[in-house]
Formats: structure tokens, C-alpha cells, sequence
């Protein structure tokens, strides 16, 4: 039919008739009315991506117009548009169509929808951003025409799995490298998604990376963590922070390049990002990546809008698990998940001296003391050229038989090590994963010798002793006394402003209100150090905490200042001598 009418149109312009189709179509529509003819419409775009049966609707360059019981014309849209693939979503099971449409002269980008937009005519408005001529009046009729073009080619239409995300897709292998799936995720994401490939030349990335390796610099960890990310799903590991601060020109924006440079184009804006971003978008970036590296730049661009402290940044992407989140029609949103390193770089350190326990040993914290690339110009020209390669390659070898096994056993070797490092268990898993993905890089890609060594990264470990919140509060609470010696009693001259309590020569006794408010002040939560200071004794037998020698243990004593009772937290001077005891094995570490 299709060619049969090409030829006829072909023969009408020789002749000069212009308007051939039009005039055949309505020939075809009187006769249909009359019965004399039942002839299958099929579309007819100009450069179609395939022709499909259109049913009641006549598809051409005019646009899809739909044809009533009456032999009326209503116009569904002035341009071709057609769904040209079925696809499913590996992780939510979710049913989109891949819709073509062409405005002018040419054939847009397909865009998946969800069916639930489809199907609803206050929803696929929402298709007019992407220049699709649907009005508030064409909603319900353009909605009913993909939904029927789906139904009338079911077979026709071709079905392929899908993925709106990278990293690890159950089953099939690691996204983006795999041909059988196709991105249908949000178009927000795309430019992310399409920024990881490869481009230029492998071995001119190979030689400019054994370069870097070989000056020793900051980039070598920040190197090896990229790899890293695609381990920490596959060996079970939470996702972690390396963060490189100094001051400008050390060449930690560099480093975060190299990083990128592994998997993605690593110039700014394309797979790097900035601090710059709102809480949700961190989140759903994470998500979006899942196990590729997180790179994110300027730390102090938070820090100028006032943020100081990090710590529930660190806490909640290194969950690894998005907030819960109700949908629009109800019921709960499908929550995010993600497992990869988190690169960042600024300034300053992204913890301070109140940070938690917990966000210490999530977080391995490098300073940039000086420049480290002797040819800075040279290397960022290459990494902006040369990029992509080493990740796929990396990947594609961890897939292979009894290869992540192999490398299990290596980092764990590494894990052994670094706990008898005296390090915490989070820090080691982390730094475990790094030194393991670097020397199967090592070995299978840059072949330099020039391997991390736990030595690399022992430096960088956060003691155990360190890691507990209290004994820092402990050191806060003996540095805000020694700050403040005209505030206890006795005091020898000056006029008494204000007293928060009194000391001797073998305690500090200071208002149980007073005490509270510069705990909270300064991070801590008084209770919470106040019944783990009540189990410290040192190694003497002298108890950290002085209370009640009558009645119920107790973490107060009522003390006398000034000739007035007051309720007090008094804390020995004297407990721990020059350093503080060992941990009790009864003191749990928080993670």
C-alpha cells in the first residue's frame, strides 16, 4: 500500500498536482464511508523511524488527526509523533514508552515516558517542555493515541530492558557498558549519564597517569579510590569520603579530574560537580551514580553560606540510603540506594573538632601541603583529551571468573594490616578497598610497580582511641576551663561577673546548668558523657567522676559556692595522670 502510494505521488507531482495525498486520503475516507473500501492505515511520516498501523487515526506530515464515526477530522497533534519502543526498568519494574516526534526538519531525540503520564491528560502536558504541541484541550486525545498505537502494534513495537541509573544492574553487569539495556531515566540525568565514555587515546591516559603515579602525589589515592567505588558493592563495603583540602594551587581540583578521568570526561560541569547543590540533589546524584565515584569540588562554597559543620553531609550519603519519601498518589516513593566513594576536595577539612566519631572513621582526610604536578598545563590538557578508558576495562575485568574472589581475598589481606594499625573498622574496610582495587589496576592496567603500600595510607588512619566523642568532650571540658579560670572560685581579684563553680587541686566542680549548656554548645550531649564518665577509673583506682559518698549513685554532687548550695558535675583533675587509661574492652565504639 505504502509504496503503491509513493508511486502514484510521484506520478501527480510529474504532472504538477501538488496536493495528492490529501486528495487521496479523503478519496479513501468516502469510500471506507460507503463500504466499498476497508484499506489498513499505516503511518506515513516523512523519514519515519518505522511505520506502524494507525487505525482511526491518519498519520502524515500533517500531523496525527483522528477520524469520527462521522467521517470528521479532529487534530491530535500538528506534527508527527509516534512510540517506537517498549521499555522496562530493571529496578522498579516500571513500563515507559520511547516516543519519537519531529518538529521541522528533522526528528528530535526520543524521550521515554512513563505510562502514568500517558495515561493521564494532566500529566502529559508536561510534554510540552520538550516542544511537543499538547494543550490543555489535546491532552486526553494525544494521551488515547500513543496508548492506542502501543495496543494496535503490540507486536511491532519492540520490547528492551532498561536502566535510570549507572553502576551495578543485577544480572546484567555494570551500567553504562551494557548494549542490551537502554538509559531511560531522567532527563536531568542524561548529560551525567552521556558524560561516561571514552574518548581520545588509552595509552596516552596510561602514560600521563604513570606519571602522576610516579611523583608520589595526593592524586594516587584519589586515583585509586575511583576505582575503589566499583568494588564497595560487590564486597559488601559502605560508601565512604576522601577529601583533599589545602590551600589554592595545590592542585586539588586536579586531583578530582584524574578521578573522573577513570570512567568519564572529567571536565567541570560534565562528571564533576561543586558543593553547590541542595540536600535532595546531593542525594539523588549519589542514586543516580550508585557505584561510580561522587565528585564534588569547593567545599568552601557551603562553608561561605555559613555551614560549618559536615557532619550530617558525611553521615548521610555514607548510609548509602536516600530519605523516605511519600509519592504524589499515595504510599511511599521507592527509596534510593547507592554504594561508591565520595571524592571532594576545598580549603578547608570537611571535619572539625567537634565532628562525631562516626563521621571520623567515614571520612580518609589528606592535606595538600604544596603544588604536587610538576606540569600541571600538560596533564589537564591530556585528561581533558584521554578519558574513560581505564574504567570499563577494570570492570569488565572484575566480571570475569573467579577474578572477585581473588580480589576479596587481597583486600581483606589489607584489612588484616590495617587493623593492626590500630585503626577503626569502618577506616580500614575503606582504605582495604582502596589499596585492593589499586593494585588490581596496577597489575591489569598501568603495570609501573608503583602500587599504594599500606605505609601510603596508614598516615591518614584515625586512631581508635580518637574515634570516641566522649573523651573529645573530655579535652573540650578541660579547655573551657583553662579559657575561663576568673569564672571558678576561688578567684583571686577582678569583680565576679558570673560563677559557673569552683576548683581545688584535684577537681573541677562546675553547675550542672552551666555544664550542660556548654556541652550542648560545643557539640556534645551532656547525658551521654556523663554515664560513660561515671564507669572511668584509671589505672591508679582514681574514678574520672566525683558524686554522693551516701545514697543512690549519682553523676552530681551538691557542692558549696560562695556560702549557696549548688547541684555540680565535679570531674577529677588528677584521673589519667599524663595520658588517658587504655579503652575498657567493655566500651563499645560507635559504628
Amino acid at each position: 500500500m505504502q509504496l503503491a502510494t509513493a508511486n502514484l505521488k510521484a506520478q501527480a507531482a510529474a504532472v504538477g498536482i501538488r496536493n495528492f495525498v490529501a486528495m487521496f486520503n479523503a478519496f479513501v475516507r468516502a469510500q471506507a464511508m460507503q463500504g466499498k473500501v476497508n484499506l489498513e492505515r499505516v503511518t506515513e511520516f516523512d523519514r519515519q523511524p518505522l511505520s506502524l498501523s494507525c487505525g482511526p487515526y491518519i498519520c502524515d506530515e500533517k500531523g496525527v488527526r483522528l477520524i469520527t464515526g462521522t467521517g470528521e477530522e479532529i487534530t491530535v497533534c500538528p506534527h508527527p509523533i509516534m512510540p517506537i519502543r517498549r521499555l522496562i526498568n530493571e529496578d522498579t519494574g516500571e513500563e515507559r514508552l520511547l516516543i519519537a516526534y519531529r518538529k521541522g526538519n528533522f526528528w528530535r531525540p526520543p524521550i521515554p515516558v512513563e505510562k502514568a503520564v500517558i495515561a493521564s491528560s494532566q500529566k502529559i502536558i508536561e510534554l510540552a517542555s520538550f516542544g511537543i504541541i499538547v494543550t490543555s484541550e489535546t491532552a486526553k486525545l494525544l494521551g488515547t493515541y500513543l496508548l492506542k498505537m502501543e495496543e494496535i502494534n503490540y507486536q511491532a513495537l519492540e520490547e528492551r530492558r532498561s536502566v535510570g541509573r549507572l553502576g551495578w544492574i543485577g544480572g546484567h553487569g555494570f551500567a553504562p557498558y551494557i548494549a542490551e539495556l537502554e538509559f531511560d531515566g531522567e532527563n536531568n540525568y542524561r548529560n551525567l549519564f552521556n558524560a561516561v565514555r571514552h574518548a581520545g587515546d588509552r595509552d596516552r591516559w596510561v602514560d600521563a597517569m604513570r606519571a602522576v603515579r610516579a611523583e608520589k602525589t595526593i592524586a594516587r589515592i584519589f586515583l585509586a579510590a575511583s576505582f575503589a567505588s566499583a568494588l564497595l558493592e560487590p564486597c559488601g563495603l559502605l560508601p565512604f569520603f576522601v577529601h583533599a583540602w589545602g590551600g589554592t594551587g595545590t592542585g586539588k581540583t586536579v586531583s578530582l579530574m584524574i578521578a573522573a578521568s577513570v570512567w568519564a570526561c572529567p571536565r567541570m560541569g560534565e562528571f564533576v560537580g561543586t558543593f553547590n547543590s541542595t540536600d535532595v540533589g546531593q542525594e539523588m546524584t549519589a542514586a543516580f551514580l550508585n557505584s561510580l565515584p561522587y565528585c564534588m569540588d569547593e567545599l568552601q562554597i557551603q562553608a561561605a553560606s555559613g555551614q560549618k559543620d559536615f557532619d550530617r553531609v558525611i553521615y548521610k550519603l555514607t548510609e548509602g540510603v536516600g530519605k523516605i519519601r511519600g509519592a504524589k498518589g499515595g504510599g511511599l516513593r521507592q527509596t534510593a540506594t547507592w554504594k561508591n566513594c565520595i571524592l571532594t576536595t576545598g580549603e578547608d577539612p570537611i571535619l572539625t573538632s567537634s565532628s562525631m566519631g562516626g563521621a571520623s572513621i567515614r571520612v580518609i582526610e589528606i592535606e595538600a601541603e604544596a603544588p604536587v604536578y610538576s606540569d600541571l598545563v600538560g596533564l589537564c590538557s591530556t585528561i581533558n583529551s584521554n578519558y574513560g578508558w581505564a574504567g570499563e576495562e577494570f570492570v569488565k575485568h572484575i566480571q570475569e571468573i573467579g577474578v572477585l574472589e581473588r580480589v576479596e581475598g587481597i583486600r581483606m589481606g589489607y584489612y588484616r594490616q590495617l587493623m593492626e594499625r590500630n585503626g577503626a573498622e569502618k577506616q580500614a574496610a575503606s582504605m582495604s578497598a582502596i589499596l585492593a582495587a589499586d593494585e588490581v589496576a596496577t597489575a591489569l592496567i598501568f603495570k609501573d610497580g608503583n602500587a599504594l603500600t599500606v605505609d601510603d595510607l596508614a598516615i591518614y588512619i584515625t586512631k581508635a582511641e580518637t574515634v570516641s566523642a566522649n573523651r573529645r568532650a573530655l579535652d573540650y571540658i578541660w579547655d573551657t576551663v583553662a579559657r575561663n579560670p576568673g569564672k571558678f572560685l576561688p578567684i583571686d581579684k577582678g569583680p565576679v561577673v558570673e560563677i559557673w563553680g569552683k576548683t581545688d587541686d584535684a577537681s573541677v566542680c562546675i553547675i550542672k546548668t552551666v555544664f550542660d549548656r556548654l556541652l550542648y554548645d560545643g557539640g556534645y550531649n551532656p547525658r551521654t558523657f556523663l554515664s560513660w564518665a561515671a564507669r572511668q577509673t584509671d589505672k591508679t583506682g582514681v574514678a574520672l567522676l566525683q558524686t554522693d559518698k551516701t545514697g543512690p549513685v549519682r553523676v552530681t554532687k551538691v557542692v558549696k559556692l560562695d556560702g549557696k548550695t549548688a547541684r555540680c558535675v565535679c570531674l577529677s583533675t588528677v584521673y589519667g595522670a599524663d595520658q588517658y587509661e587504655e579503652l575498657e574492652e567493655d566500651e563499645a565504639l560507635p559504628f
